[in-house]
């Protein structure tokens, strides 16, 4: 993809290094160990279980807890990090690029486009609203804090894990990501919320795809300007596409070596993926992504 003059997004936050939630060293893991001991001569084992049950707490609302203690954090200081649009540039291009597309989409519906942050983590991250999570949950959009968090380790997992290779591969997913802040601010996301309770585990799956899909189509929309402005070049949109290939539900199942489940799937097929993001790209029309009243898929 050409960047060459273009701006970097000013909403990339560096949270390399922070660790966060439960993810600890062996000195972190001696530490707990004195504390339970600590806890246990003084209070007992009632002691240990409500010292437990804070832990997890804290931990699961993005703080850790053993950083309260001299020590106790694996913490990486922000000077030692240096800038995180030196070191990963491609996605605070990217990011500044879907700001610009969807500031002028948004306004032609009278509308204003209010910008995610996007984290770049490594390892694990406290969220302010989807809790903690690590490296293996991969890239994700949070509802509930309305950013974006992205692993530095899913780069390298996305080309030699996944065999999606090239930059336009890893905007896509950025893309992609950005269409679930498009779907919280419209009210979309909360519509399909409403729409699961109470149904079955496989109709809440089969909501969750098509929210999944719209947001592969909203990506295609991002892809339609971005070829239009010149910073796709040959090739790029075959990158992409191979990306949405790569991390189809029914490609992931069957290279874990398991059968595809439809009912299990959350994403969307492969071919599915590839033809909503095409959807998108060919029309460059934000109304050509309902996916929810779609009658096929």
């Amino acid at each position: 993809m050409r960047w060459q003059g273009r701006r970097k997004s000013k909403n990339v936050n560096d949270r390399r290094g922070e660790g966060g939630g439960m993810r600890m060293g062996a000195g972190n893991s001696g530490m707990l160990l004195f504390l339970a001991k600590f806890i246990f001569s003084k209070f007992g084992i009632l002691g240990i279980l409500v010292a437990g049950g804070g832990y997890f707490v804290m931990a699961k609302s993005g703080v850790d807890p053993l950083g309260l203690f001299p020590g106790g954090a694996t913490q990486v200081s922000k000077e030692d990090r240096g800038d995180i649009c030196e070191d990963e540039p491609e996605v605070c291009y990217v990011l500044a690029s879907t700001e610009e597309i969807w500031q002028k989409e948004f306004a032609k519906r009278g509308a204003t486009y209010p910008e995610p942050k996007l984290n770049i983590f490594s390892g694990g991250v406290g969220t302010k609203g989807c809790g903690y999570a690590n490296s293996a949950v991969g890239p994700f959009y949070c509802p509930g804090d309305r950013q974006i968090y992205l692993d530095t380790a899913f780069f390298a997992e996305l080309q030699n894990k996944l065999g999606a290779k090239g930059d336009a591969a890893v905007a896509y997913v950025i893309a992609h990501e950005v269409g679930h802040q498009i779907q919280t601010v419209s009210g979309t996301a909360a519509q399909i919320e409403s729409a699961k309770r109470g149904r079955s585990k496989p109709d809440k799956n089969a909501l969750q795809v098509r929210m999944e899909l719209q947001a592969d189509c909203y990506a295609g929309v991002w892809g339609h300007y971005t070829q239009r402005e010149g910073i796709m070049q040959p090739g790029d949109l075959e990158e992409a596409l191979g990306a949405a290939n790569a991390i189809g539900d029914d490609t992931l199942q069957r290279n874990a070596g398991r059968r595809p489940m439809p009912d299990s799937f959350t994403h969307g097929t492969s071919e599915q993926r590839m033809r909503w993001f095409a959807n998108g790209f060919q029309s460059g029309n934000m109304d050509s992504c309902d996916t929810l009243s779609a009658a096929q898929l």
